[in-house]
């Protein structure tokens, strides 16, 4: 496996070894600051019978629904990307999914494909603090379509990342889907979020999103791995749409 090295058990999630994940030393320390005392993996409640089949049934049921009431929209959406810039309708991301395995998260394309966009921002970016910019993306990327900002901003360009929990490699609630590069702000917590299932909406996506360090993003999926329920994910489900009509941390 690339990047990560997870072992589970019966009696838990038992540990994870990291050997090559990306980051700089300022970007440890940000993610080790956070104390870790009161969270214990291997009594983490996403190990539960009930998150494995249970929630796995009805994340199948729930995405097909939405697959069919969204189709509509989603097929707007598609020419409205086409016909405002060139490319691709569809953008698809390496991301690290439950016990490292990684997986192609699906989106709507929400960037430029012209390649002076994308090179002059990449020389701008690739220093130190790359990482940094990733986990607290900048509202003025140059790179993002004006169709592509709509959709961001009413995070419409995850849609079609039903796809992604038909196939079981996400789920309806859990913590949000990351790269491996931003796997280094997680720090001691980092197997709490390979102990779950990334999700479409979670606590992070209720609770500010962009506006949220990543120490307290850590330590919200920390916290949902640990207190796991069908109830958390209503509720979690209740409040994912109020949150995304307030707009909180879209960028």
């Amino acid at each position: 496996m690339n990047g990560f090295d997870v072992r589970s058990s019966n009696e838990g999630f038992a540990g994870i070894e990291e050997f090559g994940s990306e980051g700089t030393g300022a970007v440890r320390d940000l993610a080790s600051a956070y104390p870790t005392a009161n969270f214990e993996p291997t009594d983490a409640a996403v190990d539960s019978w009930r998150y494995v089949y249970v929630k796995r049934a009805l994340d199948a049921v729930a995405a097909s629904l939405m697959l069919v009431v969204l189709a509509i929209p989603g097929f707007v959406i598609a020419v409205a990307i086409l016909a405002t810039s060139s490319g691709p309708v569809f953008y698809r991301e390496k991301r690290i999914g439950r016990f490292g395995r990684t997986f192609k998260i699906w989106k709507f394309r929400s960037m430029s494909c012209s390649e002076s966009k994308v090179s002059n921002h990449r020389s701008s970016v690739e220093t130190d603090a790359h990482l940094a910019y990733r986990a607290r993306k900048t509202k003025h990327d140059p790179r993002i379509t004006s169709v592509g900002r709509f959709l961001r901003r009413w995070s419409l360009d995850e849609i079609p990342q039903v796809i992604n929990v038909l196939h079981g490699e996400m789920s309806m609630i859990g913590p949000r889907p990351i790269v491996e590069g931003e796997a280094c702000f997680y720090g001691d917590l980092l197997p709490f979020y390979l102990a779950a299932t990334p999700g479409l909406s979670g606590l992070w996506q209720v609770s500010g999103r962009s506006n949220i360090d990543y120490p307290k993003r850590a330590a919200l999926d920390a916290s949902y791995v640990m207190d796991w329920s069908l109830r958390t994910d209503f509720d979690i489900f209740m409040q994912t749409i109020p949150a995304v009509l307030r707009k909180t941390g879209a960028c």
